[in-house]
């Protein structure tokens, strides 16, 4: 292990000991008044056999609440900025739900997905290359999506439940001095996604420095409620045509959504 590498070892570890010291772990932070929830919410659609019908759903519903955003597979982006146009960010992935494509193909989906007017991107990060402490090859491809959309929004999808706290710790370093504007828990994908104690780590490792994203396994509204208190400061929720709630989240708004 190279110096650097064992430098940020020894950085995480520091912060690791603070935050179990820490008398703030999993329920130290005010949940957000009701009425700005739609605000700190993105819907994701990611089915594989998500229809066209439930993307024009997805896109209603997202108007109607008036929520931060959505985000959906590549090849529904430009439908949805189409239909959208700027009420409502639309978003996208890159490298999902693996994180292990090569990082000329992330970018390639990067300034593609930009380039048909989506507003953030969500890159899955190489977990291979972090857990075997290749720090400097996790930070270049982070640099590389981070240059590929300098006027759009970076998130960083970490899969959390695959990761030792150190590596978690790490992996929220690497995103911040990457440039990144946010760190997601989980792809959604696997059966564990978001924990409280996942959500407080990073929110402790970034502070107010970036978005803390809670996404994967987010049931209902007392899910929303115990991840703002853990210190998430958004939450990417799944949508299904099948459930018109919404988590509970009110109707803001009765502007339609063409088809």
């Amino acid at each position: 292990m190279n110096l650097v590498n064992k430098e940020y070892h020894k950085r995480a570890r520091v912060l690791l000991e603070n935050w179990e010291d820490s008398s703030v772990l999993t329920t130290g932070f005010d949940v957000p008044a009701e009425d700005s929830w739609a605000g700190k919410v993105e819907l994701h659609l990611f089915a594989a056999d998500a229809s066209i019908s439930e993307v024009n759903k997805l896109c209603k519903a997202a108007r109607q609440a008036e929520l931060a955003g959505i985000s959906v597979n590549p090849y529904h982006v430009q439908r949805c900025v189409q239909m959208l146009d700027d009420d409502i960010s639309v978003g996208t992935v890159a490298g999902f739900p693996l994180g292990a494509n090569h990082p000329k193909i992330k970018v390639a989906e990067t300034e593609l997905a930009v380039n048909q007017g989506a507003k953030n991107i969500s890159v899955v990060l190489n977990i291979g290359l972090l857990k075997t402490s290749n720090f400097q090859e996790v930070f270049e491809e982070l640099r590389s999506g981070r240059n590929a959309c300098p006027d759009a929004d970076l998130y960083i999808i970490l899969e959390t439940d695959l990761l030792e706290p150190l590596h978690t710790i790490i992996a929220c370093m690497l995103s911040r001095e990457a440039g990144a504007d946010a760190v997601m828990t989980s792809t959604g994908f696997r059966s564990q996604g978001a924990t409280m104690e996942n959500v407080s780590l990073m929110r402790f490792v970034l502070g107010d420095d970036l978005d803390v994203i809670a996404s994967g396994g987010i049931k209902d509204r007392d899910d929303i409620i115990k991840f703002f208190k853990s210190g998430a400061t958004m939450v990417s929720l799944a949508y299904s045509s099948s459930d018109e709630s919404l988590y509970g989240l009110k109707t803001q708004s009765d502007r339609s959504v063409d088809e």
